[in-house]
C-alpha cells in the first residue's frame, strides 16, 4: 500500500447523463480558434492552418448548474461555448479514419477566458495559462455517451447570457472536426480515458459579469447552466 505524505486530492469528474456515475477527468485538451468566424474576431487568418492547442488542468471542471465566483485578475471575464469530446479508449497515433472509436460521449461545455490576461500575454509572446488555466475555468454539462446520440457532425451550437442569444453557429463549421483533432493531439501525445477535448468555439464570444446567467447547448450533445456569483 502507498503511503502519501498528504491526503491525495480528490478525482475531478463530471456528470453522465441519465446515470448517477460520473466520468472522472484526466487532462483537458483546448483547440484555439477552430471556427473560421471566431478567427476573424480575434484578428487572425482563418485558413486552414494546423490546428494548435493549450491545456486546462483537470481540476478547473465544473459541472452545469453550478454558481461560480468572479475570478481573480481580470475585468474582462469572457464565455466561449464549445462541443466537448470525452475520450473513454486511449492510444498513440490515431487514424482520423479511426478516431471516433476512442470516444465515448460529447457535452456542452465553457471555456472561460480571461481576455485581458490573454491579450497580454499574446502581445508579450508568453504562454496563455493564467489566462485559460484559472479556477473554474472549464464548465462543462452532463456528458451524452455515443452510445445513444451516436457522433454529432452537425447541429446548432448556441450561448445565451441572461437569455440574450449571443453565440448562434454549426458544429458542421469546425475548421478541424474531432476525428482531425484526435488524430493531431494522439501523434504528439498518447490520449488516455477520461481526457477531454474542448473543440473551439464559434463566434460571438463575449463579457460576463457578476451576476450573469450562461446557458448554452448542442443539439444532441446536451446543455449547461452556469451562473457568476454577483
Amino acid at each position: 500500500m502507498t503511503h502519501f505524505i498528504l491526503p491525495p486530492p480528490p478525482i475531478p469528474a463530471i456528470a453522465i447523463a441519465g446515470t448517477d456515475q460520473k466520468f472522472p477527468v484526466r487532462r483537458i485538451f483546448c483547440v484555439g480558434r477552430n471556427y473560421a468566424a471566431h478567427a476573424r474576431e480575434m484578428g487572425k487568418d482563418p485558413d486552414r492552418e494546423p490546428p494548435f492547442f493549450f491545456m486546462k488542468p483537470a481540476d478547473t471542471v465544473v459541472d452545469s448548474g453550478s454558481t461560480i465566483p468572479y475570478p481573480p485578475e481580470t475585468k474582462n471575464l469572457h464565455f466561449e461555448m464549445e462541443l466537448v469530446v470525452a475520450i473513454g479508449t486511449g492510444g498513440a497515433n490515431i487514424a482520423s479514419e479511426n478516431a471516433l472509436n476512442h470516444v465515448f460521449g460529447y457535452a456542452a461545455g465553457i471555456d472561460l477566458t480571461r481576455r485581458d490576461l490573454q491579450n497580454l500575454a499574446k502581445d508579450m509572446a508568453r504562454p496563455w495559462d493564467w489566462s485559460k488555466g484559472f479556477d473554474n475555468s472549464a464548465p462543462c454539462g452532463p456528458i451524452q455517451p455515443a452510445t445513444i446520440i451516436g457522433h454529432p457532425k452537425t447541429g446548432r451550437i448556441w450561448l445565451a447570457v441572461n437569455g440574450a442569444i449571443k453565440q448562434d453557429a454549426d458544429i458542421a463549421e469546425l475548421i478541424w472536426p474531432v476525428p482531425d483533432i484526435i488524430a493531431f493531439i494522439s501523434a504528439s501525445m498518447a490520449l488516455a480515458p477520461g481526457d477531454l477535448i474542448y473543440t473551439g468555439t464559434p463566434s460571438g464570444v463575449g463579457p460576463v459579469n457578476p451576476g450573469d446567467t450562461i446557458t448554452g447547448g448542442i443539439d444532441g450533445a446536451g446543455e449547461i447552466v452556469i451562473t457568476i456569483a454577483a
